[in-house]
């Protein structure tokens, strides 16, 4: 699962307007300079953010869009599935998915908690509190921890390595 371009240059665009001063407007072009996104491509973004009422839209001679209080209060995921609606690792755990093989299916379990994680992260992370936290990368701080299992030894102590004869 990947998210699309355009759900990464919406999260791009309101953490921009978020980092911005309460009612400031920000033209569209600027928000495509920062989101690094084609300013053609971003229109459509920005219609759905406006409709969802994570922004406004002025329009005019300083028009622009600015964020409104429920984007502040919007998660990734709301933002993300804003513009490419409901989200899943696999279709077998998609919201209205009906897998006929998730009672037999070994797999079936690690995605469901998989999917929970990943729902669970993107929903606590909110637009405005990512702008004032401090920027630092937290791979491997163990905030999804799935448990792997160590890989098994081969039999009878070979552990992948060939015999001479």
């Amino acid at each position: 699962m990947q998210l699309t371009r355009a759900a990464d240059y919406a999260v791009r665009v309101m953490i921009h307007l978020a980092s911005q001063p309460e009612g400031a407007v920000v033209p569209k072009a600027v928000l495509a300079r920062e989101a690094e996104a084609p300013e053609s491509f971003l229109s459509k973004i920005l219609q759905s953010l406006a409709r969802a009422g994570f922004i406004q839209t002025r329009r005019g001679v300083v028009g622009g869009f600015s964020l409104l209080p429920r984007g502040a209060r919007a998660s990734l995921l709301d933002v993300v599935e804003t513009i490419d609606g409901p989200i899943a690792l696999n279709v077998c755990v998609a919201s209205d998915a009906d897998c006929h093989r998730s009672a037999g299916c070994p797999a079936h379990a690690v995605w469901a908690r998989a999917q929970s994680a990943m729902l669970s992260v993107l929903r606590e992370a909110k637009i405005a509190e990512m702008v004032s936290a401090p920027q630092s990368d937290t791979a491997g701080q163990g905030e999804l921890q799935l448990n792997p299992t160590p890989p098994k030894s081969a039999p009878n102590g070979a552990e992948g390595v060939a015999k001479k004869k």
